[in-house]
């Protein structure tokens, strides 16, 4: 008699009732990638309610932003998804950053303290995250240690990566570089804020969720 090992008989369940599953999608990321765009952009779409406020200032997201319950019909099959967008990560947070933006110095610390306690918060969130979006700015050099980081916190955890190439709308993007530095993980170009290829993102979180 063939009997499957756990692990595979496990990943067989799992995928046989996965459309009854709530999927629990992080949103992860530096500052400023573009994260809570993106989750308002999906959060809109579907709910007609954003997720959290925008910001150019850095860490604008200083805590778990949740919309849960968001449905999402893609390729004739429904997703339901809770949308957890999370503070940016940051290896080193300086209060002078913020006194760029205008604030003074009392603000400014007390800013990059609940910060540095959003990037804590963001990684203990990992334990209750089904899929990871990585967004990254396409405009920038992806291979950085914090993105590094954090996708290998994903990796070792065995977390499902979908990263993002955000922020194609402009002219300097360079989606191209993201593919190279991280060709382990499907990659989906996106403009979080026009919604461009925002379809093909849904597509891609059904195919890849679990």
């Amino acid at each position: 008699m063939f009997v499957l090992p756990l692990k595979k008989l496990k990943s067989f369940f799992s995928r046989l009732f996965w459309k009854k599953k709530i999927i629990r999608l992080g949103f992860y990321g530096p500052p400023n990638a573009g994260k809570t765009t993106l989750a308002n952009k999906i959060s809109m779409d579907w709910t007609g309610e954003p997720v959290g406020t925008v910001s150019e200032v850095p860490h604008e997201t200083r805590s778990v932003q949740k919309k849960e319950h968001v449905v999402v019909r893609t390729n004739g099959r429904k997703i339901e998804m809770n949308l957890l967008d999370m503070p940016g990560i940051s290896t080193k947070i300086d209060y002078h950053e913020f006194e760029d933006f205008g604030m003074d110095k009392t603000e400014s610390q007390k800013r990059a303290k609940e910060a540095t306690k959003g990037v804590i918060e963001a990684i203990k969130w990992l334990e209750h995250v089904d899929t990871a979006l990585v967004v990254m700015d396409s405009t920038e050099d992806p291979y950085t240690q914090v993105n590094i980081t954090i996708i290998g916190n994903l990796e070792a955890r065995d977390i499902p990566v979908i990263i993002i190439a955000n922020k194609i709308d402009l002219k300097n993007a360079n989606p191209d570089a993201i593919r190279e530095a991280f060709p382990q993980h499907p990659v989906v170009e996106v403009s979080g804020l026009r919604g461009d290829h925002i379809e093909t993102l849904y597509r891609v979180i059904a195919e890849h969720s679990r």
